[in-house]
């Protein structure tokens, strides 16, 4: 594998003649990016610019604001993954804060865990705040379908899943963008296969490469990528084939339209984007943990340190990690100052732990 990585990057070096700028969208791929080395071994013409590809980093203020009201509740038990755990709300608590006063909070691995705890504490509402790209969210759509198969009445879903190509489309219209070319997130096209992505790379003429997350595969999609640019043209390709198809997984794409719509959605440091997320469908709507809740500020920004956290230009692609005052000293992650420092796959982590 290293030979074949060595000679990926002489074929890029090679066919590199003026700069370009390439945003890869996944948190995992920035991470991977990182630990690779692969950020400092493409030549100097090649810039990555980090998207926005972390759910727990862009997930509206107002939504973690739901989870920490129902949080408080009595007989109340909600259950997240472990990331939402620590950002913080609009008044700086986290769901950690929260769990250590008292309150149910439970980290699961799973949405099928929350079904087993449904069944464990008929006495409480149990409430699973649902976070994630398409990757997870036909899990959640499962969930929804198991929970009213067995008539749990205790159980409850605040949704918030995010919506890729919305995303995409938001950032590649604005004048003053400077993405290139698009590695598409490799994950989320195992479920949606190609959906949706044709027509961006048409409407804003830019090339797209659905790219993995090994090191190889990611050199293959950035190459491919290039290659398209020099060449000045703009298509989809799939660096991707072990996990992609065209169509994506069928299966998870039915659940997930049967049990979920597209809504206009709000992201944090973004704005509301059109169809940017989803909501529960009619049917399934009794298992809203949050029926009828508040219009969406238009805009939400990190709500610690304002003066201090460039979180927002982060997510935007608009500024690297380590080009913010705060970045390692005071932020870090036993000390973050804006979500993209508290995720796993928030870029700021990434430079942080691989030393950037």
């Amino acid at each position: 594998m290293i030979t074949q990585c060595h000679q990926l990057l002489r074929q890029i070096e090679h066919t590199c003649t003026r700069p370009w700028t390439v945003m890869e969208v996944c948190g995992g791929q920035t991470h991977a990016l990182l630990r690779h080395g692969i950020d400092q071994l493409l030549p100097e013409s090649i810039q990555l610019i980090h998207g926005p590809g972390c759910p727990v980093c862009v997930t509206a203020l107002s939504r973690i604001d739901q989870a920490l009201a129902l949080a408080e509740k009595p007989h109340h038990l909600l259950c997240t993954y472990g990331d939402m755990l620590r950002v913080p709300g609009s008044d700086g608590r986290t769901l950690l804060e929260l769990r250590s006063r008292g309150a149910a909070v439970q980290l699961v691995t799973s949405p099928l865990d929350v079904l087993a705890l449904a069944r464990q504490w008929p006495q409480r509402r149990v409430v699973f705040f649902a976070v994630g790209f398409e990757t997870t969210a036909p899990a959640t759509a499962l969930l929804a379908e198991r929970a009213l198969e067995e008539r749990l009445p205790n159980l409850r879903i605040l949704v918030a899943h995010v919506r890729v190509v919305p995303v995409l489309e938001h950032l590649l219209k604005e004048p003053t963008c400077g993405v290139q070319g698009v590695l598409a997130a490799g994950h989320v096209c195992t479920v949606l296969g190609e959906q949706g992505l044709p027509a961006l790379v048409q409407r804003y003429r830019r090339p797209v490469v659905i790219t993995g997350f090994s090191a190889e595969e990611l050199l293959r999609g950035i190459l491919q990528c290039v290659q398209q640019l020099e060449a000045g043209c703009h298509g989809l390709q799939n660096a991707y084939p072990r996990a992609v198809q065209a169509a994506g997984n069928p299966q998870a794409r039915r659940r997930l339209e049967r049990v979920m719509e597209p809504i206009d959605t709000p992201w944090r440091s973004f704005g509301v984007i059109p169809g940017g997320g989803y909501r529960l469908r009619p049917a399934y709507a009794q298992l809203d943990a949050a029926p009828g809740a508040a219009k969406e500020p238009k805009l939400e920004h990190s709500p610690i340190g304002p003066h201090s956290c460039c979180s927002a230009q982060v997510l935007r692609g608009a500024l690297r990690p380590n080009q913010c005052p705060s970045f390692a000293n005071p932020c870090s992650p036993e000390q973050p100052l804006g979500a993209p420092m508290v995720s796993s796959e928030g870029a700021c982590a990434a430079y942080y732990r691989y030393g950037r």
